[in-house]
């Protein structure tokens, strides 16, 4: 992965992120949970339907998954590790997890 900047005047990248954040939104909105623990099952849940079987416009058409596999089958050079298409999120972590609490 690399960092990269939203260039000027292309709010569409923006749109993007704006747009996964809506959908985060409209799940919690339309679930009611019993727990944080059932909360946090249900954005793990949607992330990975995200990441493996939602097709997305700006790639083509295909998850982010199997856009990941095609790039890394045209530029290799680009890629540290096999992209593979697991059905269980990363274990890797950069930053220390997020404690969900709840009242």
């Amino acid at each position: 992965m690399e960092h990269r900047l939203i260039p000027p005047s292309h709010p569409q990248t923006n749109g993007m992120v704006e747009r996964f954040n809506g959908r985060i939104a409209e799940v919690v909105a339309t679930t009611r949970f019993d727990s944080g623990k059932k909360l946090e099952e249900t954005l793990h849940h949607y992330v990975r339907m995200y990441n493996h079987q939602i097709p997305q416009k700006a790639l083509g058409h295909v998850s982010p998954v199997q856009a990941l596999k095609n790039w890394q089958q045209k530029e290799p050079e680009r890629f540290k590790k096999q992209v593979y298409n697991l059905s269980g999120l990363d274990n890797y972590q950069i930053l220390k997890p997020i404690q969900l609490t709840f009242n």
